[in-house]
């Protein structure tokens, strides 16, 4: 019998091509879908009196934000019409798959994901099939391939290979996607082991990889970091970089840390293929930081103030 690498690898390897009638979501669109109902905008919306709401609808709740999905049995009907609100404005949405069991294990603040592996792969491929042949861009598990080092082997080959199926999924039922493999970011896991494992995980069957997922290093680091992943992958992936809190760089922490900016709004180019708000602004990271009593996944007004400041 071989070793998981190896059938895993092999798997990849033997694919077959993207579907002949796929097209780039990018020249199917005309530009970034704004979610109205994104947590700042229903925020803002929500309540219209306060002092704050003005300035969190202008400079968040109306720029295109991704949004994230995570564990439900409807997912291919929700994920269908997201992305059909998207396309019948002929704009480009972006999507997070957040549902891989044992998510966040070894930091612990966004747990949960799905019951087994046979749950998730049932709900990733209704997720790719919820889009179908319409233009989309997903990221897919942010922190999967980081957030490993406390696992077990066996549960290692078995992320592993829930993501190695993900991407087959989007290959197979999602032509007009760009799919990106989510491969941290620059102060985390060094380059050479996420290449390897990004290779395991299949990232030769979709467009990419991610970084800088929900962290603050600055877009020019991130290119660095991502250029860096390139260079060991064997082969050169387009790569889409977070932009939602990088415009005062990392500072110090990662959870709701004092200081962090807005970056760059979603936009194609800019050194990478595409930069992205991916995290949403003002959604917090966990109860810690400059809010230690928001859950992580909550939107906080004084979070989402404090990047529109810089404080």
């Amino acid at each position: 019998m071989k070793p998981l690498v190896a059938v895993l690898v092999t798997a990849t390897l033997l694919l077959p091509a993207a579907p002949a009638g796929a097209a780039s979501p990018i020249g199917l669109t005309s530009g970034f879908y704004v979610n109205p109902d994104s947590a700042p905008a229903v925020w803002a919306r929500n309540n219209s009196g306060d002092s704050r709401a003005a300035r969190i609808q202008s400079s968040i709740g109306s720029k295109p934000i991704a949004r994230w999905f995570g564990n439900d049995a409807n997912i291919a009907t929700i994920v269908a019409n997201y992305t059909g609100a998207a396309d019948g404005q002929d704009k480009l949405p972006v999507l997070v798959a957040y549902n891989i069991p044992d998510r966040d294990i070894c930091a612990g603040h966004s747990g949960g994901g799905a019951g087994s592996v046979g749950a998730y792969r049932t709900w990733i491929a209704s997720f790719a099939a919820g889009i179908g042949t319409k233009p989309a861009v997903v990221i897919i598990e942010p922190d999967a391939l980081n957030g490993m080092d406390c696992m077990t082997q066996a549960q290692k080959e078995d992320r592993l290979g829930m993501l190695l199926y993900a991407t087959q999924k989007f290959q197979e039922k999602a032509p007009n996607t760009y799919a990106y493999l989510d491969a941290g970011n620059a102060g985390w896991t060094n380059a050479s082991t996420i290449a390897y494992r990004l290779n395991q995980a299949g990232v030769a069957n979709i467009r990419g990889f991610s970084v800088n997922v929900s962290n603050f290093y600055t877009t020019s680091e991130s290119i660095s970091y991502a250029n860096s992943v390139n260079s060991y992958l064997g082969t050169t992936k387009p790569f889409v970089i977070d932009t939602s809190r990088n415009g005062n760089g990392h500072g110090t922490g990662w959870c709701n840390p004092a200081g962090r900016k807005l970056g760059v709004p979603a936009q194609v180019g800019g050194g990478a293929e595409l930069l992205l708000w991916v995290k949403t602004p003002g959604v917090s990271d966990g109860p810690c930081g400059t809010a230690p009593t928001t859950p992580a996944g909550t939107f906080n007004p004084d979070l989402a103030v404090r990047l529109i400041d810089g404080s």
